[in-house]
């Protein structure tokens, strides 16, 4: 039978935004709907925004720091409501070119809710559509904890869009989320508690690195209390009260719950096309197909490995696969990924702990105060961190927290998907001075680790 489409996206985010374009591009008849905005989590309540924000906390502490480089300047009031709506002029901006990168490939663009009446029948905004391959490419979404006041926080998407600059924050959370935040907030001149279960926050990071974030978050004035959870929320005045599981309580004006986001897969109808969901994800195989073989799920809906950048070159895959000859080899293994935190960190490969449960590794570490902060004063320190495959000499990891990280690892993420040496490191030249020649003059090893686990 013939169908309206070639391939119909669900999703107008980074992966389907991809993955619809590219597919148009092979000259596939492509359609794709969004139901709330162009661009997804990344553009509108995530990666862009949050970055956006978090640099508009630093210049508070640059004002600071001139001082020691001469400058008499003064602290500034503010605007909480002129940063926000920048920030907004931005989103939409953004929001245009997704939708005319769509259009200027040819793909049909709907602004409607889709849903599945059947495995080839979907329901878009009342019309009935039918196309012979699909694709899901609907996100993540944020979600409140069962905890009883949970009703009195809010979500990571709100935050995006507060009236006013809140002068008391509580954040629940470990994760990227809860610690960007709390550096945003904090740079913004609010009293920040961090709470988080682990002993140290960002579970599945280089310790090293969990460890200086830690330190560096209390130097900013972030009061941590690890290993501990909120137990309730209460309205008190204009405020809240916040129990937590020690017992101590917190007065605060908002509460701000980062603990997770789950798969938006509720509602789709996926029971009418016969998709599989475990966990509450779609599982996917290598290329990329559900329990139905024409029905396709790529980015954080099959909640894997759930990164802008990731999502993006799913789509791509995806796309060439269906409609080219090609197929382009990613390399989902040594994904590099940053943390927008105050100071930032960026990594890329295995941690310490998972490279020394393979077998013995030589560990190059160092911790400085950078070239900036020696001027400034700001007790702010740099920490770089090499994981090397003892027997081979092959780098395994870079880690790294301090200024203009995520810049530094993108490069270092190259170097280490090519099979780059430690060898490969020390035969480079730095560029002088910079923060960024260390990782290439880490001549004595710290330590080496994993020879326990190799002699087992």
């Amino acid at each position: 039978m013939p169908y309206d489409f070639d391939l119909f996206v669900i999703g107008g985010g980074s992966a389907g935004v991809r993955c619809a374009r590219i597919s148009a591009g092979h000259g596939a008849r492509v359609a794709v709907a969004e139901e709330r905005f162009w661009g997804g989590t990344c553009v509108n309540v995530g990666c862009v925004p949050k970055k956006l924000l978090v640099q508009a906390g630093e210049y508070a502490a640059w004002v600071e720091d001139s001082h020691g480089f001469g400058w008499d300047t003064k602290p500034g009031h503010h605007d909480w409501r002129a940063l926000i709506a920048a920030k907004g002029r931005e989103i939409t901006r953004l929001n245009g070119i997704y939708r005319r990168l769509l259009e200027g490939a040819g793909a049909t663009i709907f602004d409607a809710r889709a849903t599945f009446i059947d495995r080839h029948t979907l329901d878009v905004g009342g019309k009935r559509i039918t196309a012979e391959r699909i694709v899901i490419a609907v996100g993540g979404r944020a979600v409140l904890p069962h905890i009883p006041g949970a009703e009195h926080g809010i979500i990571s998407d709100a935050a995006f869009f507060l009236p006013e600059m809140p002068r008391r924050v509580v954040i629940l959370g470990g994760g990227y989320i809860a610690v960007e935040f709390a550096g945003i907030f904090a740079g913004l001149g609010a009293e920040v508690d961090l709470v988080y279960r682990q002993p140290l926050p960002l579970r599945g990071f280089d310790a090293d690195l969990r460890d200086a974030l830690a330190e560096a978050m209390t130097a900013q004035g972030v009061r941590l209390h690890p290993a501990n959870t909120i137990l309730r929320v209460e309205p008190a005045g204009g405020g809240k009260n916040v129990t937590l599981a020690d017992g101590s309580v917190i007065e605060t004006d908002l509460v701000f719950f980062a603990t997770g986001r789950v798969p938006h897969i509720s509602g789709l109808g996926l029971e009418e096309a016969g998709v599989t969901v475990e966990n509450g994800a779609i599982p996917v195989n290598d290329e990329f197909a559900t329990s139905q073989p024409h029905i396709y799920a790529i980015g954080d809906v099959t909640d894997r490995l759930n990164l802008t950048p990731v999502a993006t070159a799913e789509g791509h895959r995806l796309a060439d696969r269906l409609f080219a000859a090609h197929d382009r080899n990613w390399n989902f293994a040594q994904v590099p990924t940053a943390v927008f935190s105050s100071p930032p960190m960026a990594t890329v490969g295995l941690s310490e702990d998972a490279a020394a449960a393979l077998g013995p590794v030589d560990i190059y570490l160092t911790k400085f105060t950078p070239m900036r902060h020696t001027m400034s004063g700001r007790g702010r320190k740099t920490v770089m961190k090499l994981v090397v495959d003892q027997p081979t000499q092959r780098v395994l990891g870079a880690h790294m927290l301090g200024d203009d990280a995520p810049e530094m690892m993108q490069g270092l993420a190259i170097a280490i998907t090519a099979g780059a040496t430690k060898a490969h490191f020390d035969q480079t030249v730095g560029i002088h001075p910079t923060a960024a020649e260390e990782f290439v003059t880490l001549r004595t090893r710290t330590r080496v680790a994993g020879v326990a686990q190799a002699a087992e």
